[in-house]
């Protein structure tokens, strides 16, 4: 019987940062990816030659941000626009929580047992490289 994920794991997060470095890889930008547990925890983090410093935080902080509010950081951007039920969160959780794309729930049996961030590119490739890192989850063998 397959085990059901109450949060992710550190061999979770291996799995998932190297299918997120590998399409950092593919898009020719070196990375910062972060991968937090169920409580919002930071498990693994890599920051790949070159990646930008400032985007350090950025990672960490999507991956943080999705999980507080355990939806994906560019629909908390959407809602946080001004005139927009969430306008101001980003001042929220010491000024932490990260109003632009590129930090993903992960999700298991309908639940979020984690999330993950990624920064260094724009918005678009940040959502790319985060995809990339949960679908990685998804796509391997149970058991």
């Amino acid at each position: 019987m397959p085990r059901r994920l109450e949060s992710l794991t550190l061999s979770d997060a291996k799995l998932m940062l190297a299918a997120g470095e590998a399409k950092a890889q593919a898009l020719g930008l070196p990375y910062n990816i972060a991968i937090v547990d169920a409580g919002g925890s930071l498990i693994a983090f890599v920051r790949q030659d070159q990646a930008l410093i400032g985007c350090i935080d950025l990672a960490i902080s999507k991956a943080t941000t999705a999980r507080l509010f355990d939806k994906p950081t560019s629909l908390i951007g959407e809602l946080a626009a001004p005139g927009h039920p969430l306008f101001g969160i980003g001042l929220s959780n010491g000024g932490k929580v990260v109003t632009f794309g590129g930090g993903l729930t992960v999700v298991s049996e309908g639940a979020v047992i984690g999330a993950v961030g990624a920064s260094a590119g724009t918005v678009e490739e940040d959502v790319a490289v985060a995809q990339a890192a949960v679908e990685a989850l998804s796509a391997r063998s149970p058991g």
